[in-house]
């Protein structure tokens, strides 16, 4: 019934372009009431919520001419609940309406349910059940909100996404991580080049094996793993030291302004394998989980210009060192990323961070200045990235780990 309601909705205001939850309600509400007498008033209430955002989605996917569907079709349903349509009974139990009154649940819960419960986090009002016909189970999707003081910033913690690390400047000094993606990329490239060439002789170039077989890698699982456990170890590091995160406004499809005028096919490859967007991405969601602010900042030269001196970095070939072409000290490609990030950052330039004045900055040539660090401190994967769940690494408690 509930499936029913959704689709109705859904195909009456793609028809007639609503684009508004509050207009469909006033339109639909009587007539659906009237026609499904036997379930509770607010399942037509959230049905029209439900429809309303399918809708929406559509007519947009429709304004891009992206799809060749005059309708949408609903695959997939989630009953929404409010407040009226469910509650609980103590940590274990759900009680919920349905046409023919209420049932109650009982609950298995997922460990992190008790850790948000543990964790000073309520219970909100809405929620989402979802039937699942193969396990013969309902599945509960819960909301847990939490008041939080203003998080207000008291520095800045630039962060450089590269293709085989991501650098971090903290304090004074920048910690490079190690990610290995251009290993991981090329190791790949070849295993699928290797199943390729290897079906493609015994079986066909459409064979089902050689599908079965590339799906068996895990290239996107291993990466998503790197991302997600970096982009923790920074967000839990900025909320502790309570920073807000520099990052590069990098705008949409970076990767094919990267690779503009790269004929190497190799090398465009481990562009786009490296995702820096993903990286990013990572980092974000982390970041808003834990209240963290985001800065975004011109990422325009930030590797190639002196941060002390504003005058361009000589690199030798292949070379990540390069020298200042006017003080003369050396700096690491990466350390001058950050170093510019969080200048840009303070200088409010082409960010949305706000303007800053007085910062301490020696301008003296050599020996290096001593307000800057040239080379980083390398943290090898094996250190910080783990293949299983465990809790989160702290800076410090790495470095204690390299100095043994």
């Amino acid at each position: 019934m509930y499936r029913s309601i959704v689709e109705q909705l859904a195909i009456y205001a793609v028809r007639n372009e609503i684009r508004s939850f509050i207009r469909l309600k006033a339109l639909k509400y009587r007539e659906m009431r009237s026609r499904y007498l036997q379930l509770p008033s607010h399942y037509v209430y959230t049905a029209c919520q439900d429809a309303m955002t399918r809708a929406k989605s559509f007519l947009r996917l429709k304004k891009r001419k992206s799809t060749n569907r005059e309708y949408p079709e609903v695959r997939k349903i989630s009953i929404w609940l409010d407040d009226h349509l469910w509650r609980t009974r103590g940590y274990m139990e759900v009680s919920v309406a349905t046409h023919k009154g209420r049932i109650s649940v009982e609950l298995e819960p997922h460990k992190q349910y008790w850790r948000y419960i543990n964790g000073g986090w309520s219970l909100g009002s809405e929620a989402k059940i979802k039937l699942d016909y193969e396990e013969k189970r309902i599945v509960f999707y819960l909301v847990f909100h939490r008041d939080v003081e203003p998080y207000e910033p008291e520095s800045y913690l630039p962060v450089d996404v590269n293709e085989n690390n991501v650098t971090v400047l903290m304090g004074r000094d920048a910690y490079l991580f190690e990610t290995r993606i251009k290993e991981d990329t090329l190791g790949y490239y070849y295993r699928r080049k290797s199943i390729q060439r290897r079906y493609d002789q015994a079986y066909g170039v459409n064979a089902k094996a050689k599908l079965k077989a590339l799906r068996g890698l895990r290239e996107k699982k291993k990466k998503q793993d790197v991302r997600q456990k970096i982009a923790n170890i920074i967000a839990r590091e900025a909320r502790r030291h309570k920073s807000a995160i520099i990052l590069e406004k990098l705008g949409k499809k970076v990767n094919e302004r990267m690779i503009r005028g790269i004929k190497d096919k190799q090398l465009r490859h481990r562009i786009f394998q490296a995702a820096f967007r993903g990286m990013q991405s990572a980092i974000e969601e982390k970041a808003r989980e834990l209240g963290v602010p985001i800065v975004y900042v011109n990422p325009k030269n930030t590797s190639k210009m002196c941060p002390v001196h504003r005058k361009p970095i000589k690199y030798s070939d292949n070379s990540r060192i390069g020298r200042c072409s006017l003080g003369g000290e050396l700096w690491h490609r990466d350390v001058v990323a950050v170093w510019n990030l969080l200048f840009r950052a303070l200088e409010g330039n082409g960010s949305n961070a706000p303007s800053f004045r007085g910062q301490p900055l020696d301008g003296g040539c050599v020996p290096f200045t001593p307000t800057a660090t040239y080379e980083p401190i390398r943290i090898s994967k094996s250190l910080w990235a783990r293949w299983k769940s465990l809790p989160p690494i702290r800076i410090d408690t790495i470095l204690n780990r390299m100095k043994r």
